[in-house]
């Protein structure tokens, strides 16, 4: 298998699209909601994540095309990689920014040393996690159904990224319905321009160019960052800071859950490339993208990385291992030379948004196309907590935009409740399924197959684990902050109940239950 080939750069144009996106996100919210200054931000966190997409992106190319020699193929795709979302969101909110208040209470000299520092600390704290957890994450993988694995991402996909671009889309129609006809041609129709010019460049091209005409470009004012070359920095003595402050344990409640999650959508991101044809040993992939968060940890950067969702897309495009490398080489130039704010000015996001949301579209149907026709009802109910999450998440965005939460208006509350429920909108079921979703709807799916398959103790076996993450904590259990919720790692004892008993019935079924 060559390292290069001509459809790695259609694969390369939405694997940067996606991780440009989370760099913009990550730069955003450090200046607007945390308060950093641009130096924080282009000389030690923006390097701090170049460090780790390049070891990721470089590592996951390798390993593809020692797959491709081993098995004497050709068409190997690489395991794509990036920031975690999630974590992203998570570490800003419920660790730097309440960091950052503390010490300003504090009278500290410097809060946002403080809220950066503290952010190194959930760092390293999660790629310990992601590290240790690839040694045990093969007996987990063996014991999941495949639809149990997979319809978790499905539901990832249908509603974080292909609703989300979809709203975009119509939102801007022109830019948005142009661009994604280009891409239903190219990779559904099966496609190719004349002159095999890479449908991924066309899409991107004219967006952009539509994009300048409809007025969505150029992005805000033109930045004033200066550019130059920002070498990473090893930050060994504030990550040390960090640990040894007396506020580093009150911090555990959001890094082992965000931990324990980057390893579970890893590990299913994993499945789903063996779905598509590509076997990839879980233990060092795992293994390396936990590295690759410590290593990004070490050198400034506060956010992990994770294996993404998305391997059959960019298989079905034709990538190969070289759109791993472009990726890793064009983020790493971005975040070192500080022109990451003006490529954002120049090239919205609608311009590539079609390729993501084909992606979401395939990562969806590919739950129904790769498991035994049988299991079709375990898929839907492993999208089910998925699209409950993003449910919570559109309803909780819909309050803060009418400003409850914020000024003079009420802080989220029990009365929030009372408000939707005379609606018959049974939002705290919401709230309770968008904690841990993760793991809700593998378990939920996996018992599934479990009963479509007259497995029945296998079925408690999932049951009584979902009891035991309600007891500790890790799934449904949340809590109000002033304009959210959050999870509490509180007992969940009313959920943790329930998924006994329903184990008693799977249990009890052979005595009770007759065939119909």
């Amino acid at each position: 298998m060559k390292w290069f080939v001509r459809a790695d750069i259609d694969g390369f144009f939405g694997l940067a699209l996606d991780n440009l996106v989370q760099l913009l996100v990550i730069v955003g919210l450090c200046q607007h909601v945390l308060g950093f200054s641009e130096s924080l931000i282009y000389q030690h966190i923006l390097p701090g994540a170049a460090v780790s997409l390049l070891i990721g992106n470089g590592f996951y190319a390798y390993q593809a095309r020692q797959l491709a020699v081993a098995t004497g193929r050709s068409d190997i795709c690489a395991l794509p990689y990036g920031i975690n979302t999630v974590s992203l969101f998570a570490f800003i909110f419920l660790v730097m920014l309440p960091a950052k208040m503390l010490a300003e209470a504090n009278g500290a000299e410097n809060p946002e040393y403080i809220a950066w520092q503290a952010g190194l600390l959930a760092c390293f704290g999660s790629g310990l996690i992601e590290f240790g957890g690839a040694f045990v994450v093969d007996k987990l993988r063996q014991v999941t159904p495949r639809a149990a694995l997979l319809s978790t991402l499905s539901g990832i996909a249908l509603t974080f990224i292909s609703l989300g671009f979809l709203f975009r889309t119509y939102a801007h129609p022109v830019v948005g319905l142009v661009t994604l006809g280009v891409i239903l041609l190219v990779y559904f129709g099966k496609l190719k321009f004349r002159g095999n010019i890479p449908g991924g460049l066309v899409a991107v091209i004219l967006g952009t160019l539509l994009s300048w005409l409809m007025g969505l470009a150029p992005v805000g004012t033109k930045p004033d960052n200066e550019l130059g070359l920002y070498l990473p920095i090893p930050v060994f003595g504030d990550l040390f800071k960090a640990l040894t402050s007396q506020n580093s344990l009150s911090y555990l409640s959001v890094i082992i859950p965000m931990g324990l999650f980057n390893v579970i959508g890893s590990l299913q991101n994993i499945e789903s490339a063996e779905a598509a044809g590509d076997s990839f040993p879980a233990q060092p992939s795992l293994a390396v993208n936990g590295i690759g968060t410590l290593a990004a940890c070490l050198f400034g950067s506060c956010f992990p990385t994770t294996i993404y969702i998305g391997h059959p897309g960019w298989k079905a495009m034709g990538a190969r291992a070289g759109y791993s490398i472009l990726n890793g080489t064009f983020i790493t130039l971005i975040c070192i030379t500080g022109s990451l704010s003006y490529i954002a000015w120049a090239i919205p996001i609608d311009a590539g948004m079609a390729i993501v949301l084909w992606i979401g579209i395939v990562i969806a149907a590919q739950a129904f196309q790769e498991t035994p026709k049988s299991h079709a009802p375990a898929v839907v109910m492993g999208l089910l907590p998925g699209i409950a999450a993003w449910g919570a998440f559109m309803a909780k965005s819909g309050v803060r935009a009418a400003d409850y939460g914020a000024g003079q208006m009420p802080a989220f509350s029990d009365t929030l409740l009372t408000r939707f429920q005379q609606s018959d909108i049974w939002i705290s079921g919401a709230f309770a399924l968008e904690q841990g979703f993760i793991f809700t709807a593998m378990i939920l799916a996996a018992l599934t197959v479990a009963i479509i398959e007259r497995q029945f103790i296998k079925a408690a076996l999932w049951s009584g684990s979902a009891s035991l993450l309600s007891a500790c904590g890790l799934i449904h259990s949340y809590r109000w902050t002033v304009s959210d919720t959050a999870l509490s790692l509180t007992p969940a004892w009313e959920w943790a109940i329930a998924y006994a008993l329903m184990g008693l019935i799977f249990l009890s079924a052979k005595w009770v239950c007759v065939d119909d």
